[in-house]
């Protein structure tokens, strides 16, 4: 085994364990850290890992490894991998999976299957692997021979940063064992271009015609080291910059030109500005469908702007939106070859209006969420007129205040985590972690705990809604006995409140399955060996988040438990929903 300290890469031919070969595989695409719970069916690989320099840590659960996997690749730009035992510790990975794949994610599904002698004969803990993961990964690799166990290895991480999402390591587990001549791959990186010099003319063009040229920052300007590029091209363009959904570390919130985000939520400043624009720029999004639908009754996407797309995935290039120029190219490398465009021609847009539009949308937005201490919808008044809990807005604004320069967030899917999205505000990239279109319960937690590996030195806070804490509290486990400190908000409203919003909505307050009865959270945390503290003042929050990022750095985990309203945000999914119209005669006079 390679027991370097400089973790050099093997070359040439060596005899040596198939196991053996895997975890040079491994060493040689700079793994250090691999999340999971043990297993029979790669006991033999797992062995070697310490001995190789990479840290084996042992979750409370397989969603969990796979989320913590998701985490540390957005917050470090490596690969996050994870591997458990073949059956069902494989499709326990499934949710987590689905997560990365739609965050981009160069996750490495490490899984194990049963043994290549007994395939459908129905065993124990046997099930078909590949079909599950089929849909959510963007490459499968089967070892169906173990003298390729080296080379297929190495395909997956190769192709998990080529293609910028999960790929799958499927290996029968009678394939770790046996002893044969191997070549340990050396990994392929490629360099990502600019896109077609024709449509690079093309997009310089219209930018330098646009008189309200509009930026639209995505999850390609993080994954890509752009933020640099897409301030330079900003500041050229004097242009607004809006995040697209959940990347709102995609342009430093400090700068003048920022105005927030867009989707659910979102920034008003953001969506007023865009609606005016008669040139967006698309910069390493795909502009899904949910993050661009109308949000604060307002239709805000430009319906005669010309529309500038930059993807590295050809297939997402006009796939929701109508476009005018599309770059398949690398967000970072299609800035700085814009700008260079730009710089020699004369650009249309007047700076000092742009600035002043940019300027009064901003003061106007922020007003307004300083304004807005609470929720305005009847029921909310309601419920919380004498409710002796905080008001959610409140407490995310003190939250936002609270939270460090150089914090990382995750937040979990429902309805306060949704409604951070008008606080979260952030100066550097790779800060912020959401489970982006899959929207999945039990995210956050173990998500922000992988962040926290990759990142030591950043302070690390997820925001969660009790019901989603059921489903991923137990991680605080792993928090505590691996060392890795994190803190974690727990919105205490004793609700499912998305799903309850709809039930007021458009159920008429019949509330089935919505309400939750649920013990101390701050109690559990302290019998699991973390710091467990209730927030029931508003005037507390702040320093309460304050302390516990300052006790990361003593090795302290913190569960802040804030006793919050039931108070209901925007519907979530006004889209999928209508008022529902009833045919049973018997049931007319109760609905």
């Amino acid at each position: 085994m390679n027991t370097d300290s400089k973790r050099e890469i093997l070359h040439g031919k060596h005899r040596m364990t198939c196991s053996e070969a895997f975890v040079e595989t491994l060493v040689a695409n700079q793994v250090t850290d691999v999340f999971g719970i043990v297993g029979s069916a790669y006991m033999d690989a797992l062995d070697l890992f310490p001995a190789s320099g990479i840290r084996f840590i042992p979750t409370v659960h397989e969603q969990g490894a796979a989320h913590m996997a998701d985490g540390y690749a957005r917050a470090s730009g490596r690969h996050g991998v994870c591997i458990a035992q073949n059956g069902p510790g494989i499709t326990n990975f499934v949710t987590a999976v689905g997560a990365a794949y739609w965050a981009h994610s160069p996750v490495v599904v490490i899984t194990p299957e049963t043994g290549s002698m007994s395939v459908g004969l129905g065993g124990f803990q046997e099930t078909e692997q590949l079909p599950i993961f089929s849909k959510i990964t963007k490459y499968q690799g089967h070892v169906n021979n173990p003298r390729r166990i080296a080379e297929i290895t190495g395909r997956c991480f190769d192709r998990a940063l080529l293609e910028m999402g999960p790929t799958q390591l499927n290996i029968p587990r009678d394939y770790f064992y046996g002893d044969f001549e191997f070549e340990i791959p050396r990994p392929i990186r490629i360099e990502r271009g600019a896109g077609g010099e024709q449509s690079l003319d093309q997009a310089a063009e219209l930018l330098a015609k646009a008189s309200f040229p509009v930026i639209v920052a995505g999850g390609g300007v993080v994954m890509s080291g752009g933020v640099t590029a897409c301030v330079a091209l900003a500041e050229l363009l004097n242009a607004p910059v809006v995040n697209s959904y959940l990347h709102n570390d995609s342009f430093p919130a400090d700068h003048p030109l920022w105005c927030g985000p867009l989707g659910y939520q979102g920034s008003k400043a953001a969506m007023k500005l865009l609606a005016q624009a008669d040139v967006v720029l698309a910069l390493g999004t795909r502009l899904g469908p949910f993050g661009t639908l109308p949000q604060h009754g307002l239709d805000y996407w430009p319906k005669d702007a010309s529309i500038i797309q930059v993807d590295a995935d050809p297939r997402m290039l006009g796939l929701v939106k109508n476009i005018s120029v599309g770059l398949c190219g690398d967000a970072r490398a299609s800035a700085f070859a814009l700008l260079t465009r730009l710089q020699q021609r004369k650009l249309a847009g007047n700076p000092a209006l742009l600035r002043a539009a940019i300027r009064d949308e901003k003061q106007a937005w922020e007003s307004e969420l300083v304004d807005w201490t609470a929720e305005r919808d009847p029921w909310s008044v309601k419920i919380a007129k004498d409710s002796p809990h905080l008001h959610p807005r409140q407490l995310l604004r003190e939250l936002e205040l609270a939270l460090p320069d150089n914090v990382m967030v995750s937040t979990d899917i429902g309805n306060i985590c949704s409604v951070s999205n008008s606080y979260l505000r952030f100066k550097q990239a790779n800060s912020f972690f959401a489970a982006m279109s899959f929207g999945n319960c039990g995210y956050a937690l173990p998500t922000i705990i992988g962040a926290k590996l990759a990142a030591p030195e950043r302070s690390a806070v997820a925001y969660v809604g009790d019901g989603a804490w059921g489903m991923s509290m137990g991680e605080i486990l792993t928090a505590v006995r691996e060392h890795i400190p994190v803190t974690a908000v727990v919105f205490h409203n004793r609700q499912w409140g998305a799903e309850k919003k709809n039930q007021v909505d458009f159920y008429n307050n019949r509330f089935v399955g919505s309400e939750l009865s649920n013990p101390s959270f701050a109690e559990i945390a302290r019998s699991m060996g973390a710091q467990g503290i209730v927030v029931d003042r508003l005037e507390d929050a702040g320093p309460a988040l304050r302390a516990a990022c300052e006790a990361q750095k003593a090795g302290i985990t913190t569960v802040l438990e804030v006793l919050v309203t039931q108070e209901l945000g925007d519907p979530f999914r006004r889209d999928a929903l209508s008022k529902p119209v009833r045919f049973l005669a018997k049931n007319q006079a109760f609905l």
